[in-house]
């Protein structure tokens, strides 16, 4: 080989190795950068994941500070629970239904530990929101209404205090407020009053016999055949206050529908309970 060609062969190899090179430089670097980037998320993971801790401990530090104490609290529910009906005809052998309904009243006392009362412990505002049905009967339509406390335990429906979404209240602090409309005293002086009804549990239904006489109670729920486990129903919903030092607190109610207690079945005519709860609202604001 002459001196020509091996020149020709010395470059060829050099180019050969300068490329390798540049591979090598090229794959390093990229491995350089992925990493990097690698390191980079998991260092924004760990401290995305700090702050979070850290917003989580402040947050339950700032929920415990604003709620070391008890403000306001629902201690006992009241429940009357019968049944009433519509007639659509009538005679002395039968008469037929047209709208067969069973009804809940419910009494809410909102109450404070602090008997005293300051511009913490009475009401500035108060609305009920997010009404569920946890359990809906099979038979029937249910609803809810406001209720005029002086109308407890009567079978009226007034459909204008039908509650179709969120329920405020007018907050009064005279003697005598007009509670035909969602109404309560500032000072916890009245309770919420609220009537669950299930109507057309049965539409035009004949009642035949008619030998004994028929009263416009619980007692029609058995001559129309319902069962109990057919009109069962649960029910859930929030309660919202705001006191006079603009503090806001909360609560979620649950209600069990009474059809019976331990003394009495609304078969029997009607159902009086009252129950012990503890619902205790909690301040977020």
């Amino acid at each position: 080989m002459d001196k020509k060609e091996k020149r020709k062969t010395n470059v060829k190899k050099k180019k050969i190795n300068i490329k390798d090179l540049d591979k090598k430089k090229v794959v390093l670097t990229a491995i350089t950068i992925i990493l990097f980037i690698i390191v980079l998320i998991l260092c924004y993971l760990l401290f995305y994941k700090y702050v979070l801790k850290r917003n989580f401990e402040n947050s339950v530090l700032d929920f415990s500070s604003k709620n070391e104490e008890t403000i306001f609290e629902i201690n006992n529910v009241t429940f009357f629970s019968s049944c009433d009906a519509k007639n659509k005809s009538a005679s002395s052998s039968n008469f037929t239904i047209e709208n067969l309904y069973q009804y809940t009243d419910i009494a809410l006392f909102i109450t404070s530990p602090n008997e005293e009362k300051t511009l913490q412990n009475t009401l500035k505002s108060v609305y009920i929101d997010n009404i569920q049905y946890i359990k809906a009967p099979t038979l029937g339509t249910p609803n809810l209404y406001y209720k005029n406390i002086y109308n407890f335990a009567k079978s009226d429906i007034v459909d204008s205090n039908l509650i179709t979404d969120r329920l405020d209240f007018n907050i009064s602090s005279e003697d005598e407020a007009n509670l035909d409309i969602p109404t309560l005293y500032n000072n916890l002086a009245n309770p919420i009053v609220l009537s669950y009804i299930n109507s057309n549990i049965k539409t035009d239904y004949t009642i035949t016999d008619t030998s004994s006489p028929i009263t416009y109670d619980g007692t029609l729920l058995k001559k129309c055949e319902v069962l109990l486990n057919s009109i069962n129903s649960s029910l859930s919903f929030d309660i919202y206050i705001t006191n006079n030092l603009d503090q806001e607190f909360k609560t979620t109610v649950y209600i069990d529908i009474p059809l019976e207690s331990e003394e009495e079945s609304i078969y029997d005519g009607n159902v009086t309970l009252r129950k012990d709860t503890n619902f205790i609202f909690y301040r977020y604001k």
